[in-house]
């Protein structure tokens, strides 16, 4: 059980050497960068984006420090249009071309809907689903060459019921149909598009938009005790974005140790 509770970070085994991977929403120290530094260790070159321009200038320094693959970036906010389609067309002027795709992005938050003012509720939908859907579809024609994959983040409350959470369930359980359905319509092109759905995964982030008696409680339900550790959900999300998931397209892998 120790095991369980302390797990051990493992080894790059090259899963994707020579391939170029597209990170959203990238620096800081959540499931992001923890993605970006995963497929590094992993042999590939990645280029991420983030809305913050001193936060991904200190990401970008970092991985290139591990002297790993190429790291490259720059600034996008997935809620504009022209911001996606520089985001792209920067990536491609880096690496010629694209692997994978990881939809990151995401936005939530904590109010209960009596309360919950329409800035609010359109705030997470646009930056969780509508962000999601807008690099979706700026992803597809730019994978058709490399018959690449796509990788969302949703989450358990697409699926279960949380008080304060209708927003960001709302969303996250749209990124899930959006998962399912455009896997139908690329299926043809060669892309897969899959989506992990976390729990609980810890990081410095979720302590502003959760209070600590929520998170408290959040992790005596998890088997483990305890959350995941964000490069645990790196790992999930990399397995979707290699040759060992090439039968799966659509399907979201839950996360999840949940007791109940």
């Amino acid at each position: 059980m120790n095991n369980l509770m302390n797990p051990k970070y493992p080894e790059g085994r090259n899963l994707f050497q020579d391939k170029n991977i597209l990170i959203t929403a990238a620096a800081g120290s959540g499931i992001g960068f923890s993605t970006a530094k995963r497929f590094l260790e992993e042999g590939a070159n990645i280029f991420i984006s983030d809305v913050h321009q001193g936060r991904l200038d200190e990401a970008i320094d970092g991985l290139r420090k591990l002297d790993m693959g190429e790291v490259n970036g720059c600034l996008c906010n997935v809620t504009k249009d022209e911001e996606i389609e520089t985001m792209f067309n920067e990536a491609i002027s880096c690496y010629s071309n694209l692997n994978g795709v990881i939809n990151n992005a995401g936005l939530g938050g904590e109010s209960a809907l009596e309360d919950m003012t329409n800035d609010a509720w359109d705030l997470v939908m646009e930056v969780t689903l509508n962000g999601a859907m807008k690099i979706m579809r700026a992803a597809i024609p730019v994978l058709k060459d490399t018959q690449g994959v796509i990788v969302n983040n949703a989450s358990v409350l697409g699926w279960r019921a949380q008080a304060g959470q209708s927003h960001y369930a709302a969303a996250k359980a749209g990124v899930m149909a959006l998962t399912r359905c455009v896997a139908l319509e690329t299926v043809d092109y060669g892309i897969r598009i899959n989506a992990v759905a976390p729990s609980l995964a810890m990081n410095p982030h979720l302590s502003k938009t959760s209070s600590d008696e929520l998170i408290a409680e959040l992790e005596s339900k998890e088997a483990f005790g305890r959350g995941a550790e964000p490069w645990e959900i790196a790992n999930i999300i990399l397995f979707l974005a290699s040759d060992l998931s090439s039968y799966m397209t659509g399907e979201i892998i839950s996360a999840s140790s949940q007791r109940s």
